[in-house]
């Protein structure tokens, strides 16, 4: 296994992961800066034009705040999401959180297969022992087929 060259996966030891994640530009911890910005500036200008007698602005940018706010949580809560598939001796382990949520599904390595869903492109099914999971949304379509084949060759090398 230690000759093995994978293209998305690492090896640690015996056990290869592959860390799969969403690809996000903006850490929640960026963002909540950000929206704190956000906040000052607009509450900023919004108490300017109420304290000129434009009583509704002021109204109005706490909505609009409101609405930025939800949108910049349902961003933050999904930005962890990802799938960890991890090789560990005869166990092939595949973990899916999808907005704080985490699914967990162990496979034998001898047991399980690696199939595309319907086509090249598409999702990865990862199946066996009368369950399934779909693996591969945060690798590109053209790439699900290599992502496969790596994992097929390391569930044979292993």
């Amino acid at each position: 296994m230690s000759n093995l060259v994978f293209r998305f996966a690492t090896v640690s030891g015996q056990n290869i992961h592959w860390f799969l994640k969403r690809n996000c530009s903006v850490t929640p911890a960026q963002l909540g800066w950000m929206y704190a910005s956000i906040c000052v500036v607009s509450l900023a200008i919004a108490t300017f034009f109420w304290a000129q007698g434009a009583t509704l602005v002021l109204g109005f940018a706490w909505l609009e705040l409101a609405a930025v706010g939800t949108a910049f949580l349902v961003y933050a809560r999904h930005a962890s999401d990802g799938e960890r598939i991890s090789l560990q001796g005869t166990q092939l382990v595949v973990e899916l959180e999808n907005g704080g949520h985490l699914e967990r599904a162990e496979f034998r390595r001898e047991w399980v297969r690696i199939e595309p869903k319907t086509g090249d492109r598409s999702l990865i099914e990862v199946s066996g022992q009368g369950r399934s999971v779909e693996v591969g949304r945060y690798v590109s379509p053209e790439l699900r087929s290599a992502l496969a084949r790596e994992i097929r060759m390391a569930l044979r090398s292993a």
